[in-house]
């Protein structure tokens, strides 16, 4: 306590030039500096918090699962985010508790170790997540067709399950279709009088009776209720489709069902509504992993300017190295998900050329030895010299660094990573063996789903995507990725590539 003390002025400036809440505690758990943020956020005055225990900001019931968590993180130590994927809360001093997320810092400072959390509440994003769910589930579990199409090209852009299944048609192959395709009675010209109305925005909506028919023919008589919005920058309608067979058939039924539907009608579109901010809003969700680095960033390029000594140059690298590392990590950040968005947008363009294998081999371990961890070792693989492919350069490093760095975050210190190569029948391939802390046997089934991180991972940051990736590019390029993992003993990726060998 005496240290921050004596670092007043220091960490005021800063602590207060950050929004988020920060919380310093020592190995005790005990803590030992706040700002304004932290104060503010959890009801207290300034210094009320200085020398009580951490847990006086955590409910009740976490209070065990919590020093668990810190244990472990302090025995392990390294920036990362607690509880990722789990409900976290915080205690306010009226009682009251909130959800929040945790960035946690190690440091240590004249010898003493500390860590800094940063606080963020998160009851808004609970809030939207909440009802962007609601309103997602709405559109899709829907037994009525919802269809949306684009003004000009008329082209289906999205459509519900509800209409996949009773028009017979598959997603991709609605999105080669418009709405003519769908209605044999009605030519271009007709249809696009009827919707005429909503184009020069003298109709905000319309209703008219018609025929649908299916992938295999058959037909039935619809109802269609047309609004018209926009998704994506582009200017859209929304077709909410109602099945009036039985309503044809059963006259007394009338009533009844046109009130039913209306209320869908109403509830789809405020669906179209929230499907035009998911892009905004799914970004606002993964936010989070960049304010821990943005933060490190601050803090280091503001201590540089600390050190103006000569013989301070080694406290000065260290900084240099810190804000590398970070920067490098976001950019890699970036990159995974704008491939994300190319790989789903089906604009990969694969690019094939003739190169060494060892060339890329080499690229990758000489970035990877900068993140290795004390006592880090990575085998460079045997007989690789004379090994040319005819294959895309960037996207063989993009998945061997991916694995690579996989290796080192989650594998300890003083431990080996093994990169093997060799020829088989099928292919090249190429295997990443470490002695990490492995993948639980339970979960090993979602390993390469989106966004997934393991049960044991959590504390680790990251983004969930990297694997997701490498396997979405291997499988375009007819290539394959296997594994065998032991929580505890270590994991073994094996990347299968279809090339031709050049000798």
């Amino acid at each position: 306590m005496e240290i921050f003390k004596k670092t007043n002025n220091v960490f005021k400036t800063l602590s207060e030039a950050i929004s988020e809440g920060i919380i310093v505690v020592d190995h005790k758990q005990i803590i030992v500096a706040t700002n304004k943020s932290s104060n503010a956020l959890f009801g207290y005055e300034e210094e009320e918090l200085i020398g009580k225990p951490l847990e006086i900001l955590i409910p009740q019931k976490y209070h065990h699962n919590h020093s668990k968590q810190v244990d472990t993180f302090l025995e392990h130590s390294g920036k990362r985010q607690m509880g990722h994927g789990r409900n976290l809360y915080g205690l306010r001093k009226d009682g009251s508790t909130f959800p929040v997320e945790a960035g946690l810092n190690p440091f240590t400072v004249h010898g003493n170790h500390f860590v800094m959390a940063l606080i963020i509440d998160i009851t808004v994003r609970k809030k939207a997540e909440e009802e962007l769910k609601h309103w997602a589930n709405i559109f899709n579990e829907s037994l009525n067709e919802i269809f949306i199409f684009d003004t000009k090209t008329f082209k289906f852009l999205n459509v519900n399950a509800g209409a996949i299944k009773n028009i017979g048609y598959s997603l991709e192959e609605l999105r080669e279709l418009t709405p003519l395709d769908i209605k044999p009675y009605l030519n271009k010209a007709q249809f696009k009088e009827t919707i005429q109305p909503l184009l020069d925005g003298t109709e905000i909506k319309i209703k008219f009776n018609t025929i649908h028919q299916r992938k295999d023919g058959t037909q039935y008589p619809v109802e269609i209720h047309l609004q018209r919005s926009r998704s994506n920058d582009k200017d859209t309608l929304i077709a909410i489709i109602l099945d009036i067979t039985e309503r044809l058939n059963y006259t007394e039924r009338l009533e009844k069902t046109v009130e039913e539907r209306t209320q869908q009608l109403q509830e789809a579109l405020h669906v179209e509504k929230e499907l035009n901010e998911l892009k905004t809003k799914f970004l606002s969700l993964v936010s989070h992993e960049f304010k821990t680095p943005l933060s490190g960033i601050l803090t280091s390029s503001t201590l540089i300017g600390k050190y103006t000594k000569s013989e301070q140059q080694e406290k000065r690298d260290k900084h240099i190295n810190t804000i590398q590392n970070k920067v490098k990590y976001l950019n890699n950040i970036i990159n995974d998900f704008l491939s994300i968005e190319r790989l789903e947008s089906g604009k990969v363009n694969y690019k094939f050329s003739t190169f060494s294998l060892s060339k890329v081999v080499n690229e990758v371990i000489y970035d990877a030895n900068m993140l290795l961890k004390e006592g880090q070792t990575i085998t460079y693989p045997d007989a690789i010299d004379d090994i040319v492919l005819d294959f895309d350069e960037k996207i063989l490093e993009l998945m061997l660094t991916n694995l690579v760095n996989n290796a080192i975050k989650y594998s300890p210190e003083n431990t080996k990573i093994e990169v093997k190569v060799w020829v088989e029948k099928e292919g090249l391939k190429i295997s990443i063996i470490d002695a990490g802390i492995g993948i639980p046997e339970e979960e090993q089934k979602f390993l390469f789903n989106r966004y997934f991180r393991a049960e044991n991972a959590l504390l680790t940051q990251g983004t969930g995507i990297g694997l997701n990736i490498v396997k979405s590019h291997l499988e375009n390029l007819g290539g394959n990725i296997t594994f065998v993992s032991k929580e505890n003993k270590g994991t073994t990726f094996t990347v299968t590539i279809p090339v031709n060998i050049i000798k």
